[in-house]
């Protein structure tokens, strides 16, 4: 079993974002992989994400169970099983949630290396959780971020997300939802299920990643601002199926489903969209990005023959 640390240890932010990068450009289509699966339980909801690429097979199996909050035990777990394709044989048990928090942030880096502005530097985060904190150690990998300002309705996150990073001398502090208007980069990482800011304050050249809802009926951004930007997604079928920003969005009349760019089309062709507008980047998490990981990670920590 790779647990928590061993996940982390096994690879550095700039090492993950340079493994999904390579799988993108190496072919790896999205689109054919398995969708997520998702199972109701008594508790709350299994989510079972399976993939295939690179000799490997995996999957990631999650539990929700929105009342261990009040428990105080975690609302997500994961396991990750990770397998030779030829054999089926198990080669590694990873932890899944470890897995997540660094996968996700890493795509979310990728995607930032393509659509922004090589002097982005000044960076707002909504959210206080282990995504939060990730996206701003994956995102320093690709951009100067210089300026870092934590915005959640939870005091208490962030300030103990302020000196986790402080430690690491990564300067940052508590902001405002209205610091957007002056934010080269914003990270919208939380578990809201309405805009948790005003997308009309964005200016012309910020990139805008949501990484915070899989479903349907929840998004974190307004569908003002996916109308006006260019709207990027880690599939473009997956994100008509899952992704609630999009969905609703199109629903709401500003953006179309003919809008939307895959990143891995983005990321093979090496054009960066030419724009006058935002982009954004909609994640909603797929296997093949914690299989790639989760790989690269086995490969780490594996003895050299």
């Amino acid at each position: 079993m790779i647990d928590a640390d061993g996940v982390r240890a096994g690879i550095g932010w700039a090492d993950a974002v340079a493994a999904l990068r390579e799988a993108l450009i190496g072919g790896l289509d999205p689109g054919s992989q398995p969708a997520r699966t998702s199972v109701a339980t008594a508790a709350g909801e299994l989510l079972l994400m399976p993939a295939e690429h690179g000799g490997m097979v995996g999957v990631k199996v999650l539990s929700v169970a929105p009342r261990n909050d009040a428990l105080g035990l975690p609302r997500i777990q994961a396991s990750y099983i990770l397998m030779d394709a030829e054999t089926l044989s198990t080669r590694a048990v990873l932890d899944g949630a470890a897995l997540t928090t660094l996968r996700t942030p890493a795509l979310s880096a990728v995607a930032v290396d393509a659509l922004a502005t090589p002097d982005s530097h000044s960076l707002v985060v909504f959210g206080a959780g282990p995504q939060a904190e990730g996206h701003v150690r994956a995102l320093r990998v690709v951009r100067p971020i210089e300026q870092v300002r934590i915005v959640s309705r939870s005091p208490g996150a962030v300030t103990a997300l302020l000196e986790r990073l402080d430690e690491d001398g990564i300067v940052a502090s508590a902001g405002t939802p209205d610091d957007v208007a002056s934010a080269d980069l914003v990270v919208a990482a939380t578990s809201a299920a309405a805009p948790v800011f005003d997308g009309g304050l964005v200016r012309g050249h910020a990139v805008v990643v949501a990484v915070g809802s899989h479903h349907p009926d929840r998004r974190e951004l307004d569908a003002a601002l996916l109308g006006r930007a260019v709207v990027v997604v880690d599939d473009v079928e997956t994100a008509l199926r899952e992704a609630g920003d999009v969905i609703l969005a199109i629903e709401e009349g500003p953006l179309r489903a003919d809008d939307l760019v895959g990143l891995s089309g983005l990321i093979s062709s090496a054009q960066v969209p030419v724009r006058r507008s935002p982009a954004v980047f909609k994640s909603v998490g797929m296997g093949w990005q914690d299989l790639v990981i989760a790989d690269a990670v086995f490969r780490a920590s594996s003895p050299l023959d």
